[in-house]
């Protein structure tokens, strides 16, 4: 049972995979042999051999945009019990962060890790801060045991798509 939970979807919530615009996704830091793809693309994030790991030190910084505007509910994070992330935060339409200026903005949520919801369990995020949701900059500050490299194994966003309306499909009323 606990294995089922561990990858359960929010009630009325859906995996944002196919929201995210591949082409527009990046990771700072990063290991050139253990990229981003293998923590958040379908296939690759299912695999337990497969991961994301810092190259330099224990931060992260991955920016993901996505195809159409978004909520996000929650994020689900797996990582090894030692050097899965701790300290996540999260920003929420923020462009063109880097190392040097990730500290110079309030995060919309901050999430810290267990053991536990490091199994890949969906942790609800501050629902109000991310109702128009166009980019997800995800700075990873730390790991559980404080090593120097920081190792994701999944990264799932769960939450729903905004219903935008097209307003040159709409009819003109005429007056009668």
């Amino acid at each position: 049972m606990a294995a089922e939970s561990a990858t359960a979807i929010p009630r009325g919530q859906v995996d944002l995979l196919d929201f995210i615009d591949f082409s527009g996704v990046e990771c700072l830091n990063q290991s050139p042999s253990h990229s981003l793809s293998n923590a958040i693309k379908q296939g690759y994030r299912e695999d337990d051999g497969l991961n994301l790991e810092s190259d330099a030190d224990e931060q992260l910084l991955i920016y993901v945009p996505f195809n159409q505007v978004v909520k996000l509910h929650s994020i689900a994070i797996k990582g090894p019990e030692e050097e899965g992330p701790k300290t996540v935060k999260l920003f929420s339409n923020k462009e063109h962060m880097g190392f040097s200026n990730v500290n110079d903005y309030p995060p919309s949520d901050t999430i810290v890790l267990s053991p536990d919801t490091l199994k890949g369990k969906p942790v609800v995020l501050k629902y109000v801060k991310f109702q128009n949701v166009r980019s997800l900059t995800i700075f990873i500050e730390d790991n559980q045991s404080d090593s120097e490299i920081t190792k994701v194994q999944k990264i799932a966003l769960f939450g729903t798509t905004v219903e935008t309306t097209d307003m040159k499909s709409l009819k003109k009323i005429e007056d009668h």
